[in-house]
């Protein structure tokens, strides 16, 4: 016998309080997914990216902090880099080079590259911009672009952003001279151990850091954690507030439902039944709102995808990557348990109801 089926005198209002508490949760629970989802799906992308695009081993100056903008004092030396090329624990040895210049009167950033596969593309490898260069001078595919004095044929378009700074990616051989072969970094394979390859450069060549692609991983793991930590927080006090509003709803529809509780006791329901029916009720209404946020998050991640991701250079990237099932079980279980919390004072305080007192209750 439910606790429904005796009276449906406030069902109406009961309802609607339901369901505006319901959609507080599912606010709460699509704000928590998205963030946490776009943070998952970004560590995941750029630890992927990471392992297919690099060598075991990755050599540059060890004060090297950032590329953008360096000057001499961050590129390897012409003698290191022959030391590097010399180990024979290495192979597939690749040099890059990076550096800063202008087109028209207009900064840009210039990367020598080796490994063509780090640039998705419209076109062919060679001379490649990107679509801030597009948008301010008109390029296209076959124009001349003139970098230091010397002309290119541009051969492919890419959407990588840099925050609005224009990028050409050259072979690195064209780019070596124009940077008065300079090398930024060098990258190669490893025939043993990575990690005891890493500590053998560092121990033979002074003034260099050697990372491996599990450092790089380790690196976007540290980052992405605790960008996620930080966003989950935020986004868990929406979450809280509409756990919360079930004590309230709860307490309200515990008044209305007195006579009932009343007769259910008086018929033999026991304090833990009518406790039991009522927490029922609280995790309900946390499961089938935090199944609906999942959804509502998942439909605006997917159109998040279709709308933004080749603008960033992430059309490789998953709705799957960005939903793992570990955030799916977690944010329903926890919405669940967190309203089953917020609905034990109502329940209690209507499994102690008085029999006699909750018939008289008009």
């Amino acid at each position: 016998m439910s606790i429904y089926k005796l009276s449906f005198k406030n069902f109406k209002r009961r309802k609607l309080r339901s369901a505006l508490t319901m959609l507080g949760i599912i606010i709460g629970v699509t704000a928590l997914v998205v963030l946490m989802g776009l943070g998952s799906g970004i560590k995941t992308y750029a630890t992927t990216q990471t392992e297919s695009m690099m060598g075991d081993i990755t050599i540059m100056n060890s004060s090297a902090a950032s590329y953008m903008g360096s000057s001499g004092d961050y590129y390897l030396k012409n003698t290191t880099v022959n030391k590097i090329k010399s180990m024979p624990q290495l192979y597939n040895i690749k040099e890059e080079t990076q550096f800063s210049s202008s087109i028209k009167n207009t900064p840009i950033y210039v990367v020598g590259i080796s490994d063509w596969s780090q640039v998705k593309m419209n076109g062919t490898p060679g001379v490649v911009i990107n679509d801030a260069l597009v948008d301010r001078f008109g390029y296209k595919i076959g124009d001349n672009i003139t970098i230091k004095d010397k002309d290119f044929v541009i051969t492919g378009i890419t959407k990588e952003k840099a925050m609005g700074m224009g990028i050409v990616y050259l072979n690195v051989d064209k780019a070596l001279p124009l940077n008065e072969y300079k090398v930024s970094m060098v990258s190669a394979n490893s025939k043993v151990n990575p990690n005891d390859t890493k500590k053998e450069i560092e121990a033979q060549i002074s003034g260099v850091s050697a990372m491996t692609k599990s450092d790089f991983s380790s690196q976007i793991d540290t980052m992405m954690n605790g960008l996620m930590l930080f966003v989950g927080l935020i986004a868990s006090i929406a979450l809280l507030v509409g756990v919360i509003s079930i004590i309230n709803i709860m307490l309200v529809n515990v008044s209305e439902r007195t006579r009932e509780i009343g007769v259910l006791k008086a018929i033999g329901f026991t304090n833990r039944e009518v406790l039991g029916s009522i927490l029922a009720e609280a995790a309900i209404l946390g499961f089938i709102a935090s199944i609906l946020g999942v959804i509502v998050a998942a439909i605006l991640m997917q159109i998040g995808i279709i709308l933004f991701a080749s603008q960033l250079g992430m059309e490789d990237i998953q709705l799957m990557s960005m939903l793992p099932l570990w955030l799916i079980l977690g944010v329903i279980g926890g919405s669940t348990f967190l309203s089953v919390l917020a609905g034990l004072y109502p329940a209690w305080r209507a499994s102690r109801l008085n029999v006699v007192e909750a018939l008289r209750y008009e």
